[in-house]
């Protein structure tokens, strides 16, 4: 296995003016193409290189001697799906009937689960991640954070949506205005067909 930088699935200026062209060159072409180099770099010689990426992420997150190698794995998965968990005229309440059905069974409905989203965002210290996940124990539905650039997929969960707080996904649009960014993350760039589709795919399942 071998990491690529994939393209964006939308044009630079997609996303304003919610998220700037400056903001996904700068995210994109250089933050992720850094994950990429350097965790090709790592993976070498590393016993992992045959593994799948999640199996490879999930390998290095458990062998605490490896932590340099599952930190860029595990941005590189993370922001594989960042990307496509943003679409223009995304985001709000247009929610696979399914998905919707389940956000309202296990996290009270589409406004809480906005304020407890915005909210795990807002309350992970320094650099991190919130989720929407997928419990593979119970099946249900979970919004958590995780730090720097760990996942629930490590924790034996599935991330069906996440959102990036790393300061370099928001300061040039919002400055240190972290609410601001994440509520137009909700409100206008999230691509619920996407989520929908990881939804519907069932519990990724790893073998430790």
């Amino acid at each position: 296995m071998a990491l690529i930088l994939p393209e964006l699935p939308y044009a630079y200026d997609s996303l304003q003016p919610f998220m700037s062209s400056e903001t996904l060159e700068f995210h994109h072409d250089k933050h992720h193409k850094a994950y990429v180099d350097k965790g090709n770099e790592l993976l070498a010689g590393s016993g992992l290189e045959n593994l799948s990426l999640e199996e490879a992420m999930v390998a290095a997150f458990k062998d605490k001697s490896k932590a340099g190698l599952f930190n860029q794995l595990g941005q590189h998965y993370n922001h594989i799906h960042f990307w496509n968990w943003m679409k223009k005229n995304g985001g709000g309440k247009s929610i696979p009937g399914k998905l919707d059905a389940q956000i309202t069974s296990d996290l009270g409905g589409f406004d809480t689960f906005r304020g407890n989203f915005i909210q795990a965002g807002m309350t992970q210290f320094g650099s991190g991640w919130c989720w929407l996940a997928v419990d593979n124990a119970t099946g249900k539905l979970e919004i958590t954070k995780t730090a720097n650039g760990e996942n629930p997929l490590v924790y034996g969960k599935t991330p069906i949506l996440g959102c990036d707080v790393w300061e370099h996904s928001y300061y040039i649009d919002y400055r240190n205005a972290r609410q601001k960014y994440l509520e137009a993350f909700v409100d206008s760039l999230i691509n619920w067909d996407y989520v929908g589709q990881l939804f519907e795919k069932g519990p990724l399942k790893i073998a430790a």
